[in-house]
């Protein structure tokens, strides 16, 4: 049996959760689950930082004490944890006192060793970040961080000597290509550690800040908040306290982070744990921020989304899915509501739970919903067979690496392929003409996909795949786990029950259209010939961007239109385009293509599209706009 041990950051209490902290921890716990789905030993730790200057001054502000002001908020994380789904085996608080007693060690340990010293310090200081910084590290006089003024403070201080491990921590990264991922994170620590790395202050005197853990050398001194709360990860599996808990779970197997505490892990957290004679995390993942436009959801800025808001109008499992399937977890990814709608319609409405309907009506009219055992396999049905397979060894490839949107995106793909498959062996037609054999074996097949499409996306959406499994008669749940997701089916026989619908499509609003008097013919804006010029601001209105189709497929019932779902970079898109007559779906996968990227969301033929793509032609020829060379998906084109 293999183990797993998953951390997300401990976030600050004086915070409201919002959609930044919940992609954290849902990607976490889905991890989670994936392993324990694999048999493997897991262990998953998340929690509240509730020491520093931030949380001490929100308590003063409101007339309470510290601990009190942490009791009264850290239920704010618990409450939406618990109303995520969120399966952590240990919630830590920093203010717990096994945490502290192991702090307090730590310190006094290093002290002892000579790690830790003490001497005059003169620097700028962030309160928002609670950190020092030099002078050439401000910019435009502010913190480079968060962009907030900053104050210079001269004190006599303690100090971790951080700065002898620099040669030897860039030689570790350059050995270890796992330890930071993705890749271009590890050089950017690298980057950071070209230049000097000097000595960590770990130390703030009481005259400035009372609430935090008392250094044992120095009672006149708390501990820096950053050291304090990167032990939480040892301290929370029995570091100095149950040696044989400590032994099994570390070190970590995946440390999941932002980006914006790229280095407080991947340098302070990895010099503090070579100074100890721990060793290093196997990863260190740092995923990208969530954005509106082109800003980071940020407290200061009022423009977070509230991940209650979101569940509350679409669901805990929706909401789940969404995060997941539509950030890269390297990269950034624009929240909207009309990308929710869009993905949640196209993904979950119109594919898997049109999949799931489809098949259960036709089971309970063919044979009054038992499962049919399957007679002699078709070229079709090994081919479909093959896409769901594709799909269930992508899934584990792509969770080791922490890229589930792409394992998503290869399930949904089965999924589609389930569609398609549905019309071309038109199993109503085998009902009308009596052909049992075939008939049989087309809805064990795409029953059977249903449940392998269950196993794979339960981590995901444990709730929603639990009503997929009941439908199609596994009342208790007992679907089935990764592990065993190729073994023999046992879906022949079972009975399927009549389902409302796995997911309701979210209706879109259409713009009001204002009556026309029938007295009088609206004028009609003549349309610009080629020879009609327009200013660069208006031009300018249009954006023009790279993408790469990833799928493609016929829309039901239309001789002209396709269904692409491509890559914008920071996003995944749908739109619909009526080229379906030059091209094939097969013929554009891959391409790197044109689209006007801000064009309203339209409906066509009931299908959501959200952009258009640029192609030029005469009559039913037909050339799409495309770019060669390595052009990345998401740069802007003009």
């Amino acid at each position: 049996m293999d183990k797993f041990y998953v951390t997300t950051p401990i976030y600050y209490v004086n915070d409201k959760p919002h959609i930044g902290h919940a992609y954290t921890t849902i990607l976490a716990d889905v991890l989670a689950r994936f392993h324990r789905s694999l048999g493997d030993d897991t262990f998953f730790l998340t929690g509240t930082d509730e020491h520093g200057q931030k949380v001490e001054k929100a308590a003063n502000a409101r007339g309470v004490s510290p601990i009190d002001h942490c009791n009264e908020t850290v239920v704010r994380f618990q409450e939406l944890w618990e109303k995520l789904g969120i399966t952590n085996d240990f919630f830590i608080r920093t203010t717990q006192d096994n945490h502290v007693g192991v702090v307090q060690n730590v310190l006094q340990a290093l002290y002892d060793k000579g790690e830790i010293y003490k001497a005059e310090y003169s620097g700028w200081y962030c309160v928002g970040d609670e950190r020092f910084f030099t002078e050439k590290d401000l910019v435009d006089g502010k913190c480079p961080e968060c962009g907030r003024e900053v104050t210079e403070i001269m004190e006599s201080n303690y100090f971790f000597r951080m700065g002898k491990y620099r040669e030897w921590l860039i030689d570790y990264i350059q050995t270890h290509p796992d330890f930071i991922q993705p890749a271009f994170r590890a050089n950017e620590t690298l980057g950071f550690l070209k230049k000097e790395l000097g000595d960590l202050c770990i130390s703030r005197p009481k005259s400035r800040l009372a609430w935090g853990i008392e250094l044992p050398f120095d009672t006149d001194y708390v501990c820096y908040v950053w050291f304090d709360a990167l032990l939480n990860y040892v301290s929370a599996v029995g570091y100095l306290r149950r040696d044989e808990d400590f032994r099994r779970w570390w070190p970590a197997s995946c440390q999941l982070i932002g980006k914006d505490i790229l280095t407080t892990h991947t340098v302070y957290w990895t010099t503090m744990l070579k100074a100890m004679d721990i060793p290093l995390p196997k990863t260190i993942f740092a995923h990208g921020w969530w954005l509106t436009g082109d800003k980071k959801m940020s407290k200061s800025l009022g423009n977070v989304v509230n991940p209650m808001d979101m569940i509350a109008r679409c669901g805990v499992d929706a909401f789940r899915y969404y995060l997941l399937a539509e950030m890269s977890p390297g990269n950034d990814a624009n929240f909207t509501e009309d990308a929710f709608v869009s993905r949640y319609n196209s993904d979950l409405a119109n594919d898997l739970g049109n999949l799931l309907s489809r098949v259960n009506k036709l089971t309970l009219r063919a044979t009054g919903g038992t499962i049919p055992s399957p007679g002699t396999f078709e070229d079709a049905d090994r081919e479909f067979e093959a896409e769901v397979s594709a799909a269930a060894a992508a899934m584990p490839v792509c969770r080791a690496e922490v890229k589930l949107d792409q394992g998503i995106a290869a399930v949904m793909q089965a999924v589609r392929a389930g569609n398609r498959y549905i019309e071309k062996t038109a199993p109503w037609a085998l009902i009308k003409s009596g052909n049992t054999e075939r008939l049989n074996t087309v809805l064990f097949l795409a029953a059977d996909a249903l449940r392998r499409i269950a196993v794979l996306l339960q981590p995901v959406m444990p709730t929603k795949m639990a009503e997929l499994a009941a439908a199609i008669g596994y009342p208790n749940g007992d679907i089935g786990t990764i592990d065993r997701i190729s073994a023999p089916s046992d879906i022949a026989g079972r009975k399927m029950t009549e389902t409302a619908g796995l997911f309701p499509r979210i209706q879109v609003e259409a713009t009001p259209v204002a009556p026309v008097s029938a007295k009088k013919e609206p004028k009609k804006k003549p349309e610009p010939s080629s020879c009609d010029p327009i200013a660069i601001d208006d031009f300018a209105k249009v954006v023009l961007k790279a993408a790469r189709v990833l799928a493609a497929e016929a829309v039901p019932d239309s001789k002209k239109l396709l269904k692409l779902q491509i890559d914008l970079g920071d996003e995944k898109r749908q739109i619909v385009s009526g080229i379906a007559e030059t091209y094939r779906p097969d013929d554009i996968v891959g391409k790197t293509i044109v689209v006007v990227a801000n064009l309203k969301p339209a409906v066509i033929r009931g299908v959501e599209s959200n952009g258009m793509l640029l192609a030029a032609g005469h009559g039913d020829k037909i050339r799409l706009a495309t770019l060669d060379g390595d052009i990345r998906p998401g740069e802007r084109i003009g």
